[in-house]
């Protein structure tokens, strides 16, 4: 496999889709123009608002993200990933939150419901209750073997705080990770960088995580610091906290290069556990 360039793009959404379609589009254009081939949008990339909007704007709003990202796909001839959108669960008071990747050609290559949900009183005063109108996945997270590339594995947000899940696509054959999130700002402070080197490090693998930045409603913000890490953890391209885009190559025979010099994959004990 060759070497590519990956970005995780990085921006603030708001309660306008309209809005955030253009401001992702822009930041595609500007991502495939320095030559990546590989690019991922954030979790919420589509809308960041009130639960009740979300609700009732999430029938059209599906079709919305799913063309958007074909129709980006192909604009720019990337595989691309819409780190989380909302998808009507058929009960008029529930989402799913999916995320879909895209091939150059438009197809759809792999899709993933969010599995763990953020349910968490912060010590700063914001109380977070996605299960009040989520539905979590039931299905196992892909890994998708992207033609030209490497093998992808597929998470969303708060799933990095679930290292099982990060070992099962390891074990799938996952060379890179990707990790969108919308990572609060109180949170993402202390754990975001920790919990994505640990992912890294502990699977060998690369990471590609998109975020959210800055504030987008009432008292909702959001850490940034999209980043690009290599399977030795190293920190490779990081956003900072604009609108914008962490751009880095990905080398699968470096994966391939440090699985062997640090074999802990091989060296588990599961019969143990």
């Amino acid at each position: 496999m060759k070497d590519f360039l990956a970005a995780a793009v990085q921006i603030t959404s708001t309660s306008q889709p309209e809005v955030n379609f253009a401001v992702a589009e822009e930041q595609i254009e500007l991502a495939s123009r320095r030559g990546a081939e590989l690019i991922g949008l954030p979790e919420n990339f589509a809308f960041m608002g009130s639960d009740e909007q979300r609700l009732e704007i999430s029938s059209s709003l599906a079709d919305k993200c799913s063309n958007f990202l074909v129709t980006m796909a192909r604009r720019y001839q990337v595989v691309l990933l819409g780190g989380g959108f909302p998808v009507p669960f058929g009960d008029g008071q529930h989402t799913l939150n999916r995320a879909e990747l895209v091939g150059r050609d438009g197809q759809l290559l792999a899709r993933y419901d969010k599995i763990h949900l953020f349910d968490v009183d912060l010590p700063e005063g914001n109380t977070y209750r996605e299960s009040a109108t989520i539905i979590p996945g039931k299905d196992l997270p892909p890994v998708v073997d992207v033609p030209g590339l490497c093998k992808v594995g597929l998470s969303i947000c708060y799933d990095v705080r679930f290292p099982e899940l990060y070992r099962y696509l390891a074990d799938k054959g996952a060379e890179l990770l990707m990790i969108p999130a919308a990572f609060t700002a109180f949170t993402g402070k202390d754990h975001w960088q920790v919990l994505l080197q640990a992912r890294s490090i502990e699977n060998t693998a690369y990471i590609l995580a998109p975020a959210q930045t800055g504030i987008h409603y009432k008292r909702r913000q959001s850490h940034g610091h999209a980043m690009i890490i290599d399977p030795w953890g190293t920190v490779l391209a990081d956003a900072g906290i604009l609108q914008g885009a962490a751009i880095a190559p990905v080398d699968p025979s470096h994966t391939e290069r440090i699985r062997k010099q640090m074999p802990s994959l091989n060296h588990r004990k599961p019969s143990l556990f």
